[in-house]
């Protein structure tokens, strides 16, 4: 895992132009031009907060596999977990490991964590509660149910 960069952006476009990984994430699909903003953001806040969203690479062949990491909610709703991999390296382990990682790092620099997650997104629920993150609240998004996760750093 390395803190996202302008190098990441082909890599970033693809999988955030694929509807199978990104078609129900909160604002969907991007295009090139949105994925280039939001790695702008990225970066910004990374600088501003000394946290962010990793690339996520094959330790062997550095084959770009998804993204972890956190950042600011546009909701106001606090600092989010997030993570995106691609089909085809799911169901391995690897978003658990890889958000696993990022939750104990942000943790460093932030008391309480969440996480957004459909309430039918079972794959997602999972890797959330395998991390030790907990229900804390509910709402609802465009007719979804939602489950907000919850994590606070230990005393």
């Amino acid at each position: 895992m390395t803190p996202v960069a302008w190098a990441d952006l082909p890599d970033l476009t693809a999988l955030k132009s694929d509807p199978q990984v990104y078609a129900l994430m909160l604002g969907g699909v991007r295009t090139k031009v949105q994925v280039m903003a939001e790695l702008a953001e990225d970066l910004v806040f990374w600088g501003r907060t000394g946290i962010g969203m990793w690339s996520v690479r094959d330790r062997v062949t550095d084959a770009f596999l998804g993204t972890t990491g956190l950042m600011d909610r546009p909701d106001g709703r606090g600092i989010a977990l997030r993570f995106a991999f691609w089909v085809h390296v799911r169901h391995h382990g690897l978003a658990r490991e890889a958000a696993g990682a990022a939750l104990r790092f942000g943790h460093l620099r932030v008391p309480t964590i969440i996480a957004v997650a459909r309430e039918t997104n079972l794959s997602s629920r999972l890797v959330l509660g395998g991390i030790g993150m907990k229900i804390a609240s509910r709402f609802e998004r465009d007719g979804e149910a939602m489950v907000i996760y919850e994590s606070r750093r230990a005393s």
